[in-house]
């Protein structure tokens, strides 16, 4: 599956810990940042893949799962530490479950928001990986 964990360089602090995204740190040039927070109980995020764009998300606070198929593979990874996150490259499904109370969850694109860029049907995305 065409997924990694990146450790965040973290400098450490008796008054508290510090992390910086710099280019050279992941494999794209970062053309949009955004936030998902406040997420229901239950309440899911995601359910979509993307043809081109890579994403990098990271739990700033809290937890959160993503589950991630490829078209013939699942697997789950939670996210809850600010140092790590998850590269997840195009041609991945992915949704995202179980926030915790207070998680926020930050991705950092590859490209700016393009709709025609989303696959939003699980079943569709599905026949693009036997293309």
């Amino acid at each position: 599956m065409n997924i990694s964990k990146i450790n965040i360089p973290k400098i450490e602090d008796v008054r508290g810990n510090l992390s910086v995204i710099e280019n050279g740190i992941l494999p794209f040039e970062i053309k949009r940042v955004y936030y998902l927070y406040d997420v229901p109980a239950g309440a899911e995020r995601g359910g979509h893949s993307h043809i081109e764009q890579n994403e990098f998300l990271i739990a700033l606070s809290g937890s959160f799962d993503v589950i991630l198929n490829d078209g013939e593979t699942e697997a789950t990874v939670t996210l809850n530490k600010p140092f790590e996150g998850l590269l997840i490259k195009n041609g991945i499904w992915r949704e995202l479950k179980n926030f915790s109370s207070g998680a926020v969850c930050l991705v950092i694109a590859s490209d700016v928001f393009k709709e025609e860029d989303y696959i939003r049907d699980f079943n569709q995305f599905l026949k693009s990986k036997n293309n």
